[in-house]
C-alpha cells in the first residue's frame, strides 16, 4: 500500500499511521476523531476499495470504539453498512469476500489500530478476532463529530466505505470530475473555502500522481480564471488578448493607449466573442517584457529588458481588473532561462504566465530582423522546469507557458519538449500573418504532428488581409483556439 502524507506548511511531515491510538471511549458508540495537524494532504489512493477504506480511516480517525464491516463486492451489504457507519460515526471497513485472513494492511489491522472493541457486521463479512459483534440497532452518539477535513473523491460510487468513513467523521465530501484538482471548479472552490482543513483525496485515479500536495496548496490559493478553474487551456475557456509593450505603439495594440484604456479595450474585445461560443470568454494581456533590439544593447545581447519594477504597477493593475498577464520574452543573443529568472518577482504572482518567442532567440552572430531565430528543446525544457519549480515551491496555481511558432524550425526537436508538467499549461501560439489562405496553411503545418497542448491564433490588425472578425475567427479557425491574440 502506498500512502502519501506531506505537510503543506513548513512543519515536519505528519505520520498519521504512527499516532498512538486512544483508549476505547466509555460510551460504546462515541467516536474519537482527533487531528494531529491542519492543512495536510493525504491520498487514499490504494489499488483496491478495501485498501482505500483503510487509508481513509487512518486519515480521519485516530481512534474509534467500534467499526462497521461489509464484504468486498457485496454492494447491497455495503449500502446498509455505509448508512450505519454514518449514523454511528465510526469507520467503515471492507473485509475479504472469502474467509481468508486479512493482510497486515487490512481491516483487522486497522480495527486494532483504532482500539475498536466491537463491530457491526453486514452481509457475510469476515469476522475480526477480538471484536464483539453488536447489532445494527446500537444507539448513535448524541452528536456528530466536527472533522476539520474535506474529502475529494474521484468516484464516490467506487468507494462507499471510504466515503462513509468521511461522512462518519463529519468531513465534507466533494465529487471531483477528474484527478486534476486544479481543473475542477467545484473542487477548487471547496478547497479554497476550507483553508484550514485537512484534505483527503480518495480514488485510484490519484495513485502515482506526484503533484497532489502542490495541487491542493494551489487550489487553496483561491485564484481562478473566469470559468472557475485554475487551468488556462481547459477546452472550456477562450482567452482574448492584446499583445505589445506598454507605451510603445510600434510593437502592438497593447501600447496604443494608456493602461486603463487597454484594459477597457481588451474587455470590450472579449465581450464580442462571448455570444458567439459556449466557452467562457475572458480577457488577457501578453506584455513584451524583453524587446529584441536592432542594434547591440548595453550588455550586448540585442534585447532591451524592461525592469520588473517598471512593469509591476502595470501587471498589478491588470490583475486587479481581472485580466491575467503573460510576460513575453524576446531574448536576442541571451537565452530564455536567464531572462525568465530576471522576472521571478512578477512570475511569483498568481495570474502571471510566461511566453517564449523563438523568432527572437538568436545565435552569437545573428541580429533581429536579419535572421529568424530558433530555440532547442533542451532550453525550453530548462526554462519550463525552472518555472514549474517556482510554481510548486510557492504553492501557486498552474501557469500558462506559451511557445510562439510560425515556422517548424523555430522549435527545434519539438517532439522532445516536455508538455506534461502539471504546474504549467503549455500552448503553442501560431503567429502566421498575411492572407488568410497563407495563415490557414501555417496553422495546419504547425499543428501537424504537434504534442497535446493548447493552441493560440493571432490576428494582425495591419498585416492580415483581411483581418478576421470575431465571428469569422471562430468560424474559420479549427479547432477553436484556446487563445486569440491581437497585434
Amino acid at each position: 500500500m502506498r500512502r502519501l502524507l506531506l505537510a503543506l506548511t513548513a512543519a515536519a511531515t505528519l505520520l498519521l499511521a504512527g499516532c498512538t491510538a486512544a483508549p476505547p471511549q466509555p460510551h460504546p458508540t462515541a467516536s474519537a476523531v482527533r487531528f494531529a495537524g491542519a492543512r495536510s494532504t493525504v491520498a487514499a489512493d490504494g489499488s483496491t476499495a478495501p485498501v482505500r477504506a483503510v487509508e481513509a480511516s487512518r486519515a480521519l480517525f485516530d481512534a474509534s470504539p467500534g467499526v462497521v464491516l461489509a464484504p468486498d463486492g457485496d454492494i447491497a451489504a455495503q449500502r446498509s453498512a455505509a448508512a450505519a457507519a454514518e449514523r454511528l460515526h465510526v469507520p467503515m471497513l471492507l473485509t475479504p469476500a472469502s474467509t481468508a485472513t486479512p493482510g497486515p494492511d487490512g481491516a483487522a489491522a486497522e480495527a486494532h489500530r483504532l482500539g475498536a472493541t466491537w463491530s457491526v457486521d453486514f452481509g457475510a463479512s469476515t469476522p475480526i478476532g477480538g471484536l464483539r459483534a453488536r447489532p445494527a440497532s446500537i444507539a448513535a452518539p448524541p452528536s456528530a463529530p466536527q472533522a476539520h477535513a474535506i474529502v475529494v473523491a474521484t468516484d464516490v460510487a467506487a468507494d462507499p466505505a471510504a466515503i462513509a468513513t468521511a461522512r462518519a467523521a463529519g468531513a465534507a465530501v466533494v465529487q471531483a470530475a477528474s484527478p486534476d484538482v486544479n481543473g475542477d471548479a467545484a473542487v477548487v472552490r471547496a478547497l479554497a473555502a476550507a483553508q484550514h482543513d485537512r484534505a483527503v483525496l480518495v480514488g485510484s485515479a490519484f495513485a502515482g500522481r506526484p503533484d497532489l500536495v502542490w495541487s491542493v496548496a494551489a487550489a487553496r490559493n483561491g485564484w481562478t480564471y473566469a470559468g472557475g478553474t485554475q487551468r488556462a487551456w481547459d477546452g472550456r475557456s477562450l482567452h482574448v488578448a492584446l499583445y505589445g509593450t506598454p507605451s510603445d505603439k510600434r510593437l502592438g495594440v497593447l501600447g496604443q493607449q494608456d493602461e486603463p484604456a487597454t484594459i477597457a479595450r481588451v474587455k470590450a474585445l472579449a465581450a464580442q466573442y462571448a455570444p458567439l461560443t459556449t466557452r467562457t470568454v475572458s480577457p488577457m494581456l501578453e506584455v513584451i517584457a524583453t524587446v529584441a533590439a536592432g542594434g547591440p544593447t548595453s550588455n550586448g545581447d540585442y534585447s532591451s529588458e524592461i525592469a520588473p519594477a517598471t512593469l509591476e504597477p502595470y501587471v498589478d493593475t491588470a490583475l486587479a481588473a481581472g485580466v491575467p498577464v503573460i510576460l513575453d520574452l524576446q531574448p536576442g543573443r541571451s537565452d530564455f532561462l536567464t531572462q525568465a529568472k530576471e522576472y521571478r518577482s512578477l512570475l511569483a504572482k498568481p495570474g502571471v504566465g510566461l511566453a517564449l518567442d523563438p523568432e527572437w532567440r538568436l545565435g552569437p552572430k545573428q541580429k533581429p530582423l536579419v535572421q529568424i531565430g530558433q530555440v532547442s528543446a533542451s532550453e525550453v525544457n530548462r526554462t519550463s522546469a525552472w518555472l514549474a519549480d517556482l510554481v510548486r515551491a510557492d504553492g501557486l496555481p498552474p501557469k500558462p507557458f506559451v511557445l510562439h511558432e510560425f515556422r517548424l524550425s523555430m522549435l527545434q526537436q519539438r517532439q522532445d519538449i516536455v508538455v506534461d508538467r502539471p504546474e504549467l499549461d503549455t500552448l503553442i501560439h501560431v503567429d502566421g500573418q498575411g492572407s488568410q489562405p497563407d495563415k490557414q496553411a501555417t496553422w495546419r503545418a504547425v499543428r501537424a504532428g504537434a504534442p497535446l497542448v493548447g493552441w493560440g491564433w493571432k490576428n494582425f490588425l495591419k498585416k492580415d488581409h483581411p483581418v478576421l472578425t470575431p465571428k469569422q475567427t471562430l468560424q474559420q479557425v479549427h479547432p477553436t483556439p484556446d487563445l486569440v491574440t491581437y497585434q
